[in-house]
C-alpha cells in the first residue's frame, strides 16, 4: 500500500478550518478539495492555491509565483494556481486567509462553468449532418 505524502497531508490539515479536505492522487501530486471543489495542487513539492482575476492580487503582492509544469518538452505558466506564502504554511490560522481566497476563486469558477446535461454525456450528432438528432 503507499504512503501518503506528507506535505498533502500537511495541507489538509492547514485546510481544515475550512471544511472537509480530500485529497487525491493527480498527475504525480494531488488535487486538494474543499467540500467537493477543486481549490489546490500539491506538486513539485509545494502547495499551489486556486486563483482568479480577484484573487491573484493578493499571491502577486506576497510574492507568490504561478504554477508552472513542462508539458511537451515546453514550460507552461498557469493562470489560475499561485504557490502559498511560505509562512502561510505554518499553521491553520496562518492558511486561512489565503484558504478562503483560493475557496473564493473555486466558488467563482464553478459560478461560470457551463451547465452540463445528462451528467456531462454529450447526444451524438446524426451521420453525415452538422445537427443533432431531434428528439422523439
Amino acid at each position: 500500500m503507499a504512503r501518503p505524502d506528507p506535505l498533502a497531508a500537511h495541507c489538509v490539515e492547514l485546510l481544515a478550518p475550512l471544511g472537509a479536505v480530500q485529497a487525491r492522487r493527480m498527475f504525480g501530486g494531488h488535487g486538494l478539495y474543499l467540500d467537493g471543489l477543486f481549490i489546490a495542487i500539491v506538486a513539485f513539492g509545494r502547495l499551489y492555491l486556486k486563483t482568479d482575476e480577484t484573487t491573484a492580487a493578493h499571491f502577486d503582492a506576497a510574492g507568490c509565483p504561478a504554477f508552472e509544469y513542462v508539458a511537451r518538452g515546453q514550460t507552461r505558466t498557469s493562470r489560475h494556481y499561485r504557490a502559498a506564502p511560505a509562512e502561510a504554511l505554518d499553521g491553520p490560522q496562518a492558511m486561512l486567509p489565503w484558504g478562503r481566497l483560493a475557496l473564493q476563486a473555486a466558488l467563482a469558477a464553478r459560478a461560470s462553468a457551463p451547465v452540463r446535461r445528462g451528467a456531462g454525456r454529450v447526444r451524438p450528432r446524426a451521420a453525415g449532418s452538422g445537427a443533432a438528432p431531434k428528439r422523439r
